[in-house]
């Protein structure tokens, strides 16, 4: 989960860099980098992903947590949440 955000949070200043690298190779003169607009860039993605966290992790109130055991065999159960 934290890489998926520290990769929101660097794609616009990759997709500027990327594309501006692009410009200066095709002969197009680039001005001054953005660094204001890259950064509200990366915090309104951060922002966003957040948001969706929020609004799409399930809830688990009212539930327990019953966490993995290893069985007589050596296999690890998957820890899941039961109802109280």
């Amino acid at each position: 989960m934290l890489l998926l955000r520290a990769a929101l949070v660097a794609a616009p200043f990759v997709f500027w860099f990327a594309w501006r690298a692009w410009a200066r190779r095709s002969g197009r003169e680039m001005g001054a980098t953005p660094w204001a607009w890259l950064t509200a860039a990366a915090g309104l993605l951060l922002g966003l992903s957040l948001l969706a966290t929020a609004i799409f992790h399930t809830d688990t109130r009212g539930q327990t947590y019953v966490p993995g055991e290893v069985g007589p065999d050596g296999r690890v159960s998957q820890g899941r949440y039961e109802d109280r």
